[in-house]
């Protein structure tokens, strides 16, 4: 077994320590058994003893001091430092873990979560729902001929849109709703807690909060719309049959017209 240096350290100062202290005793044990006698002309030898004695102690008093305060404290005072530095690394790594987390469920356009988030926590909404047998409204939204703004407009408007509807989205929901984007145009809401008549009258006021917008950038103003596919949860679906169901009425509403909802 290895000792780290300022173990090392500490056992030969509390072996000094101990040593100075062996010899204080024994010279205490000899003034104690003859103290009328230690100074005696003919006690002389003791007395000298005891004073080489005396000297001895100090001398290792003195030299744990020195040993402790230019040897031990310097070990100490390093040790503190690497651990400070240590602490501060492990602070750092720690928070860019969750940086990077959190980077990896949201969506750096919008700012909204993203595909990644959205999967899991609709399986884990499910999961718990299922517990408790309570409905879970789901809500996936297009935004109507967004390729044409693109190529008309170019992209950087077209990520003005994308940022607008999300603002929207998030002011229109509930703060435990999921408000995602799922990718290109395509957002999504998980709305726990929703029967259909519910969740259509939520659809309804979001289609129309959108067609309602004027997104503005620069010399350019655009109204757009939004297709909306709904779907509550039978109870027996998984989270990805959940979500192919709310899709195919999302296509439905696109061929039935667009900027409409289609449950």
């Amino acid at each position: 077994m290895r000792f780290h240096k300022s173990e090392s350290a500490f056992f030969v100062f509390i072996s000094v320590i101990f040593a100075a202290g062996a010899l204080i005793l024994h010279a205490y044990s000899i003034l104690y058994s003859k103290p009328q006698t230690l100074f005696l002309p003919e006690q002389i030898d003791n007395a000298s003893y005891l004073a080489r004695l005396l000297f001895a102690s100090g001398a290792l008093v003195g030299t744990a001091l020195f040993f402790g305060v230019f040897f031990i404290y310097p070990l100490i005072r390093t040790q503190v430092k690497e651990e400070g530095k240590l602490r501060a690394m492990t602070e750092s790594l720690s928070a860019r873990s969750e940086t990077l987390e959190q980077a990896a469920l949201t969506d750096a356009l919008t700012g909204m979560q993203n595909r990644r988030y959205f999967d899991d926590a609709l399986k884990e909404y499910i999961e718990e729902f299922r517990r408790i047998d309570k409905p879970i409204g789901l809500m996936i939204l297009d935004l109507d001929h967004f390729k044409e703004v693109n190529d008309t407009y170019g992209h950087d408007v077209g990520d003005e849109v994308l940022r607008a509807v999300a603002s929207c989205l998030r002011d229109m929901t509930r703060y435990h709703d999921i408000v995602a984007r799922l990718g290109g145009e395509e957002f999504a809401v998980v709305a726990p807690n929703m029967n259909e008549d519910m969740l259509v009258k939520l659809a309804e006021r979001i289609r129309k909060a959108i067609a309602g917008m004027a997104v503005i950038s620069g010399n350019v103003r655009l109204k757009i719309t939004t297709s909306v596919g709904l779907a509550v949860w039978d109870k027996r679906e998984s989270a990805e049959e959940f979500y192919r169901r709310a899709d195919r009425l999302l296509y439905q509403a696109k061929r039935m017209g667009r900027n409409r909802v289609c449950a």
